[in-house]
């Protein structure tokens, strides 16, 4: 019996040691468990998001497989937090044009190719790179045309074609909407990890015209500015104001 015990052992020990080397090996290379590649799927998402900022000559390239794989973890993170591209509104609330946040599914795109081992796929699939989004309308000239802190509510109805933030420091989490006279809120934006080094004006998709006794309110204290078509011959620069939350905006209507 011990010689037939000695037998199991020494064919246990083999066995352990050959499944060893097999986990060793399969440990030096990734293990696939996705169908999307960065030649088919990735390429084209980084192509319209990304290069403008990490194109070649950057800090930080991501022009192809070589350049981005490294990265591919960080970029996962990056992206689920939304702290990259660098944009600094949430995705959906307000229309903007452009607006260069990814969208849900591109950031579970990239999440899902990042854990399932970030293959590189085909090159025959790879897409025409691209250092920018062509598809942009031309973005119209804006001006400042009202100045306000926290909230205010105009008396006289307003046409504005975009927002800007007015901060000297960083935004977590800062929601702004229009409460309508009719009982209607209208979303405006929803500043997040906003960084006010950017300068950054939003630039509506379409104006929204704003009726008198709305009332703009953000979430938490902050100033920022009304922009209207710097083009328009009714447009005019209104003095700066501070509005608290019972503060009434009396304006010049736009005809």
């Amino acid at each position: 019996m011990s010689s037939l015990s000695d037998i199991e052992q020494s064919s246990f020990v083999r066995l352990f040691f050959s499944c060893a080397a097999l986990v060793s090996v399969a440990g030096a290379h990734d293990i696939i468990t996705t169908n999307l590649t960065y030649t088919r799927d990735i390429s084209r998402i980084f192509a319209k998001r990304c290069v403008g900022c990490h194109g070649a000559g950057s800090s930080i390239p991501l022009t192809n497989y070589a350049e981005v794989r490294p990265w591919a973890v960080a970029i996962k993170e990056q992206v689920l937090s939304r702290s990259m591209p660098p944009w600094g509104a949430v995705k959906g609330f307000g229309e903007f044009s452009p607006d260069n946040a990814l969208t849900q599914e591109e950031i579970m795109i990239i999440a899902a190719w990042v854990v399932g081992g970030a293959p590189e796929g085909s090159s025959a699939l790879l897409s025409g790179q691209s250092s920018a989004i062509t598809d942009r309308p031309p973005h119209a000239a804006m001006r400042d045309a009202l100045v306000i802190t926290t909230s205010a509510t105009l008396q006289q109805a307003l046409s504005v074609i975009g927002i800007r933030p007015l901060q000297n420091t960083a935004v977590d989490s800062v929601r702004i909407i229009a409460l309508l006279p009719d009982g209607g809120i209208a979303p405006i934006i929803w500043l997040y990890n906003f960084d006010p080094k950017w300068k950054q004006s939003f630039q509506f998709r379409e104006p929204i015209k704003l009726p008198a006794g709305t009332r703009i309110q953000s979430s938490a204290t902050l100033q920022f500015a009304l922009e209207v078509d710097a083009s328009s011959t009714h447009a005019r620069r209104y003095r700066p104001f501070t509005g608290t939350l019972n503060t009434t905006v009396f304006t010049t209507p736009f005809r």
